[in-house]
Order: structure tokens, then sequence, then C-alpha cells
């Protein structure tokens, strides 16, 4: 298994985020919004001078998260301009050495039953793009879309019946799902046969109000011991990415939803550097428990 951070989850400053990336030993860092600019929208020059920064520091991309498919279902101008995104966020995959490209499942507006076979035929448009570049798109099970929960992304990624899509399992997103369950281990075995990349972040529910929010990795109810444990249990080869999203200052759920830019970023290397201090001992007790 091999390590990640977001880059935007520390700064908009890459240098700042590689920084912090090598000062924790990590294998790579997993790209949304570099300098202010969302992937989909880095010139040759900005992915030049991202892969010269990356090679000085030996450092991996571990995956392009895109918001290809945060969108609304039904918005066909949308959909084109999201399938263009897809196309550059190959190119970007390809320039900086990843196959796996995360996207969703257009913007939840109500049960996913309702609109499923909707949901579907406009998502399939993505598949042969991605079939004839050779790269993986991981649908990421999200609260804010239609696929999201564990349940839900997993039965989607299996019906769409093409290689090229796989999950991006979130164990903490399943916290924020309607119909969420407990993220370790019930949600991962649902998910477990079809998972290519893994988001690391943590949450806890409100003690009032039920409702969840973030927390710094290894406050929350997310047993990150035993999910770590079990992928190194069964030689998870792929990347686990810190996208701590927790803030001293919480940061407003749109912001969550569609993040990006200074406002997204501030105070993000202290939270990360938090969070990746807690992970690196979270990750140490699953190893010495598998001695």
């Amino acid at each position: 298994m091999k390590l990640a951070v977001f880059t935007d989850e520390v700064s908009q400053d890459l240098d700042t985020a590689l920084k912090l990336a090598v000062r924790y030993d990590l294998d790579g860092v997993e790209l949304r919004t570099v300098w202010d600019k969302p992937v989909q929208h880095l010139s040759l020059q900005d992915v030049a001078r991202v892969r010269h920064m990356l090679e000085t520091r030996e450092l991996e991309v571990a995956a392009i998260a895109s918001p290809v498919f945060k969108c609304e279902l039904d918005d066909e101008a949308a959909q084109r301009d999201h399938l263009d995104y897809l196309q550059s966020c190959i190119r970007l995959g390809k320039a900086l050495g990843t196959d796996i490209i995360r996207v969703f499942t257009f913007w939840k507006r109500g049960p996913s039953e309702l609109v499923w076979e909707r949901i579907k035929r406009q998502f399939r448009p993505a598949i042969p793009i991605a079939e004839d570049a050779g790269v993986t798109l991981g649908i990421e099970n999200e609260h804010s879309t239609y696929c999201a929960t564990a349940a839900e992304t997993q039965r989607f990624a299996a019906e769409m019946d093409s290689p090229a899509v796989k999950i991006v399992w979130d164990p903490c997103n399943e916290v924020f799902a309607e119909r969420g369950v407990t993220p370790y281990p019930d949600g991962y075995r649902v998910v477990e046969s079809a998972v290519a990349h893994v988001h690391v972040k943590d949450a806890k529910k409100d003690a009032d109000t039920g409702e969840p929010g973030m927390t710094p990795v290894g406050d929350g109810i997310i047993d990150w011991k035993g999910q770590l444990r079990d992928l190194l249990s069964k030689a998870y080869a792929g990347y686990a990415s810190l996208e701590t999203h927790w803030r001293p200052r919480a940061l407003p759920e749109h912001v969550l939803n569609q993040p990006g830019g200074e406002g997204f970023s501030e105070a993000g290397e202290y939270a990360s550097d938090l969070c990746l201090r807690s992970l690196m001992e979270i990750l140490a007790e699953a190893r010495r428990d598998l001695n």
C-alpha cells in the first residue's frame, strides 16, 4: 500500500504541499486544484511545471481527483463539458503517470432508485473514452451524489460492466450518506472487490443533533486501524490518499462538496500535518497487529 495527500488539502501552492509530502516520506500526491486552478484547466505549461516539481522530489501522482459528473442529471450541456473535462484529466494523468481518474454520479436530488436507469444512461458515454485511453474511472461513494453509499456505488459499478469502472472507497463519506452503514467493516465488505483507490478522512456525529462533522483522522468514528490492517493483510497495492477536509474552523458544506481555491485550502497545512501524524501512528499500529 502506498500513501499520498491531496495537495489542495495542504495548500494551493504546490511547493508547500510537496514539502509536506516529503516530510512524511509519502509515495505521492493526489491532484484536484493547483495554484487555484481545477485540474481540468491546467495548461501545458502548468503540467510541465507540475511534472518537474514531482520528479525533483521523487513523488508520484496517486490519482487525478476530477470533478467529472458533479453536475446535474439531464443537463446535456454540462455533461458535454464534463466529458471534455474527462479528456483533459486523462491527458493530465498520462503526462503525470497515473491511470486513475476519480469521477462521480451527478448531484443527488432525491432517491437514486427513481432515476437509476437515467444515471446509468447518462454516465455511460464516459466508458468508451476511458476504455480507449486505458484508464480507470474510479467512482467515489459521495453523499451529495446519486451513488451516495457503498451499496449504491458497488451496484452501479457492477451494472456498468466494464473493466474501466472501479470504485474510489471513502469510508468517511459513508458516515454522511443518508442510508450509510458502518464504514468498516460493513461498507468496505460491500465494495471490497472493486476498490481501486482509497481516500482517508474522519468524522463523528454530534451527540445532540446526530449530524456528522469532520474531525482529525483518528478522532472520529471510523475504524481506521481495522481498515488499514485489512488492506495490508490482503496486499492492497494501491494508494490511500489523505483528503483532510477537517480544519480548525469548520468548512461549510457547499465548500466541501466543491472544494478548491484559497478559502478551501486555508489552514490546510496545519490540519493535514496533524492528520498525517495521526495516520502514520495508526498505520504503524496496524502493521504491528499483523506481525
